[in-house]
């Protein structure tokens, strides 16, 4: 699977953007798709998960501030970002996994990433 971010861009402390991702195939099949971010000097870091049935978890630094969707029938996943902080700038990139049901990762993508940066 080709996974294909966007969304990204320059907003100011407050504001929204909403991020998207694109798959070259099917995500039906797809057990979780999920957004990262990696700031500057930082590692990689999970923002938030969403499995094939729709249930979602997030990190504790964006709850109740950004919201992870997916649309199986278009192939898409989103991320809407309100109230965004200086905190949240970073790259954003977008990840898919299949797991069989003893729970072994069997497929593992991800996106090329797009950059949010929040101004103060």
């Amino acid at each position: 699977v080709q996974l294909q971010a966007s969304g990204g861009g320059t907003v100011q402390a407050g504001g929204s953007l909403r991020l998207s991702c694109s798959a070259s195939r099917r995500i039906v099949a797809l057990n979780a798709m999920g957004w990262y971010r990696q700031a500057p000097g930082k590692q990689r870091e999970l923002v938030a998960t969403i499995l094939r049935r729709g249930s979602a978890n997030y990190a504790d630094s964006v709850q109740g501030r950004f919201t992870i969707s997916r649309d199986n029938d278009k192939n898409m996943l989103y991320l809407q970002m309100n109230s965004l902080k200086p905190e949240d700038t970073a790259v954003y990139y977008c990840n898919a996994e299949s797991y069989t049901t003893a729970g072994t990762l069997i497929e593992n993508y991800w996106g090329q990433g797009t950059l949010v940066t929040v101004s103060s």
